[in-house]
């Protein structure tokens, strides 16, 4: 069996030692070089050609973002990022991941060395991920996220009218899912039903996610918190180690966030997140499998499927990893397979020749 082939990119000679110690305990992976910059990293990758490279984002001489741009436009590759758990953290990880970068683990801020070790499984997990992720050549540099209070984008389709508050749509995604959930409510007019989604992430990160993309969308986009009212025109994210559901109270329904125990290994889990639209909102419910790892949610999206639900799921030529929308397609839960691009508009035709008066009632 070949082994996966790993440079490792950081300039503290503790992470690297760390890193690569963790990699090499591996039987299917292998460090096979350890750079304390991107300009000694730039030779490994040209003379060792990794299958994988980890890259820190605060470097000297140039930091990981650049050399991450500069990575992605000339010699794109799968990248894990290991950036430190802060709020400039979780911004500048964001921003990775819209320049291509797989995945990323979130390192501790103290206690480096034991806080490394207990994420070694984590680690190795996304290495094995991104050594078999569809990267893409980025073909220019993504324009910076739009400033809090910024004007909102043109829609790019026709407003849907006065909709009914009876429908939602729920969405979940994890490796890659960042960027795809951004492209499909991007393209949803200010109207459109409510929008909830379990987005594989740790705490610290989906505020600051959040916050990017409802700078980005017509929709107001917001981290879910408990009991708070889910509403149209408003798309809402499980916050980071902590689960999301929705309950009906009275004619509304509510979001409910809490911490139980990790399902299907994940909190949030796009299983819990599913089970309740499954159970509560039934036929009132469109859903959307978007690119990730594993199955989560794979069960429950069939369930939402049974209880009258229209599902979708990402094709793998659009996904970054076609974990969980395969196994959505193999558990018999999807009505569609369809690109990442078509995913909005399909669903916004489908609410309009479907949902009848419902749309336009007061």
């Amino acid at each position: 069996m070949s082994r996966t082939r790993v440079v490792v990119v950081d300039d503290s000679a503790l992470v690297r030692s760390l890193l690569t110690e963790i990699i090499n305990r591996q039987p299917d992976m292998e460090c096979i070089g350890a750079a304390s910059d991107p300009f000694v990293a730039r030779e490994m990758i040209r003379n060792l050609n990794p299958d994988v490279i980890t890259l820190d984002v605060e470097m000297p001489r140039m930091d990981g973002i650049d050399f991450l741009s500069k990575l992605m436009r000339l010699r794109p590759m799968p990248v894990v990022m290991v950036s430190t758990l802060t709020e400039r953290g979780a911004d500048v990880t964001l921003r990775a991941l819209e320049l291509g970068a797989v995945d990323f683990v979130a390192k501790p801020k103290v206690g480096i060395a034991d806080g490394l070790r207990l994420l070694g499984q984590d680690i190795t997990d996304k290495v094995r991920i991104a050594a078999k992720a569809q990267v893409r050549k980025l073909a220019a540099a993504p324009a910076a996220p739009a400033a809090p209070g910024a004007a909102k984008p043109a829609a790019p389709v026709a407003s849907l009218g006065r909709l009914s508050t009876e429908k939602i749509l729920f969405i979940g995604a994890s490796t890659g899912g960042t960027e795809a959930t951004k492209e499909v409510l991007r393209q949803l007019p200010p109207d459109f039903p409510a929008v909830v989604i379990t987005q594989h992430m740790p705490p610290g990160f989906t505020k600051s996610y959040s916050a990017r993309l409802d700078g980005l969308c017509r929709i107001r986009v917001k981290e879910a918190t408990d009991g708070e009212r889910v509403l149209p025109g408003h798309a809402y994210i499980a916050p980071g180690g902590q689960h999301l559901s929705v309950e009906r109270s009275g004619a509304n329904y509510i979001a409910r966030v809490q911490v139980g125990e990790p399902v299907n290994r994940h909190m949030p889990s796009v299983e819990v997140l599913f089970k309740s639209a499954a159970r509560v909102v039934g036929p009132n419910a469109l859903a959307v499998m978007l690119t990730g790892m594993g199955a989560d949610g794979a069960k429950a999206m069939r369930e939402m499927r049974d209880a009258g639900a229209y599902c979708v799921a990402q094709d793998e030529a659009s996904c970054v990893v076609f974990g969980m929308p395969r196994e959505a397609i193999a558990a018999g839960a999807t009505h569609e397979v369809l690109p990442l691009v078509d995913i909005a508009p399909h669903l916004i035709e489908r609410l309009r020749t479907t949902a009848g008066p419902s749309l336009n009632r007061v």
